[in-house]
């Protein structure tokens, strides 16, 4: 394989290691930002409950499914770049053998992912081009780098998120409440409505995270049993 810029094809792939997790930390920041922003809604649902201002509640709602719809995708953006990490390694295994960076379907489907995020869009942009130099992954097109921004969906199924939201925040005043409430919001049954909405949440929460863990869990156990094949592999040679 030629050299990139002057370089040796083990130290490219090094740099956009150290890029991809540079994006990461920036992606955990942002993260806990929006975090931090979603405990000052569910206090102003809250307050505007108490108040019985509804349509101020719905407004906040909404904003609270967009953050939420967010923080999901970053957290997938998270795990395209793990997938992308792995296949930084598995180059460098195959190159300490083969002597050359070799094309990866995986990094390509990661990286196809990478470009739609606009809070990594310019980094990732510039590590595909990078990658396509080396030949690691395939020139991709251009309507993937344009369909950038997913339209927001705010109709019947959102509604009903929006009700969900409400119950689960003012403990069932509001969603499948009245539009008014009382001064004072009614306190959460453990067994109750509203605990049984807390419990789902809790639910999805753990299944994404098992998602996460076992998507992780699978790359290194593909990684380990790819460097034993190569370590066999060069012993025999």
């Amino acid at each position: 394989m030629p050299k990139l810029n002057g370089q040796g094809p083990e130290q490219p792939v090094n740099e956009w290691s150290l890029k991809i997790r540079k994006e990461m930390r920036v992606i955990d920041r942002q993260i806990r930002d929006i975090q931090r922003e979603e405990e000052k809604v569910k206090r102003s649902i809250k307050d505007a409950a108490k108040k019985g201002q509804k349509d101020v509640c719905v407004i906040l709602a909404k904003e609270l499914i967009r953050s939420r719809k967010a923080v999901s995708k970053l957290y997938a953006s998270k795990a395209h770049m793990n997938s992308v990490l792995m296949g930084m390694k598995n180059q460098l295994a195959v190159l300490r053998v083969a002597g050359s960076l070799q094309k990866s379907t995986e990094v390509m489907k990661a990286m196809q992912n990478l470009v739609k995020i606009p809070e990594i869009q310019a980094t990732m942009r510039e590590l595909s081009k990078e990658m396509m130099k080396a030949g690691i992954i395939e020139e991709m097109l251009e309507d993937t780098f344009e369909s950038l921004e997913d339209q927001e969906e705010m109709e019947e199924e959102a509604e009903m998120e929006i009700d969900k939201i409400l119950f689960e925040i003012t403990a069932g005043a509001l969603g499948k409440a009245p539009s008014k409430v009382t001064d004072a919001l009614p306190e959460p049954e453990p067994m109750g409505a509203a605990a049984a909405v807390d419990e789902e949440e809790d639910i999805e929460a753990m299944q994404s995270r098992l998602f996460a863990f076992f998507f992780f869990l699978q790359w290194d156990i593909l990684s380990y049993l790819q460097n034993i094949k190569l370590k066999v592999f060069s012993r025999i040679m």
